[in-house]
């Protein structure tokens, strides 16, 4: 079983370098955040300036306590009249719609989970805007209405594919209709390894309410250093312009499969946690974890469990 398995990841995983698959995505959630004020509202909570948007553009941003820790990350689409899509994990969504409800007091905004409770689909790979006819999008986040199979879904550009926004009822039709098309239908693991291939942390695994931007390595992607004040930017520009984060996220070459969670040592001193491990057919076993600073690119450590790792620059490739 255990042959069977990694012999249909490895044709997922051709499948998402060579072609198109088809990954659902369950973990997902999507907040709607309406009315007049909602793009100014939102520019002074989140990290990133998504007040420009214009409709179908979107930014990646992150909600930040005071300390500047991450709450949620997330992806801001910009809709017609001003109106905002948030898609952000399952695991930050409550504290995202929790924080956003109770600041909004005195505002003209609207904030709510999605009540129709749309489906997720990720298509990875070189095929997927051919595939979902989704080739007028140029820039990661910038979305559209597409068809599929006689259904409506929202086509959202990402770094690996486009994302499908899609009615819950309809998601089974535009899933056949894609696989009609040529896509391979793939798991949440194997598009796990194409991530971690990126160096993309996820909130969850390599980052979390203890994580600032900078650790997490998502300033360049998330952080805007010319707009006005948010939750958490004080110290957020402080490391940027002053400082050098005391941890940072990094790639780990590994000489055997590891765990999630496995501690990393270098020598007699710890200096993090594996976030998440996969074993890649091209490169092998591999991982992300936040490491201390001290474990720089080429750094050898010891894994939990007994396994050896070389700290690597991110990403392991494009």
């Amino acid at each position: 079983m255990a042959d069977a398995t990694v012999l249909e990841l490895d044709a997922q995983y051709r499948a998402m370098r060579e072609g198109a698959a088809v990954v659902h995505r369950p973990s997902v959630h999507a907040i709607a955040v309406t009315g007049p004020e909602a793009g100014d509202y939102l520019q002074g909570q989140l990290t990133n300036d998504v007040e420009a948007l214009a409709a179908g553009e979107g930014r990646y941003a992150a909600l930040l306590d005071r300390k500047a820790s991450i709450q949620a990350d997330m992806r801001v689409l910009a809709g017609a009249d001003g109106d905002v899509l948030l898609l952000a994990e399952a695991v930050a969504a409550p504290a995202l719609l929790r924080h956003l409800s109770m600041y909004k007091v005195g505002r003209e905004v609207e904030i709510a989970e999605r009540g129709d409770e749309p489906v997720l689909l990720s298509v990875i790979g070189p095929r997927a805007a051919e595939l979902t006819g989704a080739e007028s999008l140029a820039d990661e986040h910038e979305h559209a209405e597409v068809e599929l199979g006689g259904a409506r879904a929202t086509a959202i550009a990402t770094d690996i594919g486009v994302d499908l926004l899609v009615d819950r009822a309809e998601s089974g039709a535009v899933t056949a209709t894609l696989l009609e098309a040529g896509a391979e239908q793939a798991t949440e693991q194997a598009a796990e390894i194409v991530r971690v291939e990126s160096g993309r942390p996820r909130y969850g695994h390599e980052m979390g309410p203890e994580t600032m931007p900078a650790e997490a390595g998502i300033v360049d992607r998330a952080v805007d250093f010319e707009k006005g004040c948010y939750i958490g930017q004080e110290p957020v520009a402080r490391l940027h312009y002053r400082g050098r984060p005391n941890r940072t996220l990094r790639g780990l070459s590994l000489d055997g499969p590891a765990q999630a969670g496995s501690s990393l040592r270098l020598g007699d001193k710890a200096v993090g946690r594996i976030g998440t491990a996969c074993v890649s057919p091209a490169l092998g076993p591999i991982a992300l974890a936040v490491v201390r600073r001290e474990a720089e690119p080429g750094a050898k450590l010891e894994v939990e469990g007994g396994a050896a790792a070389e700290v690597i620059e991110l990403p392991f490739r494009d």
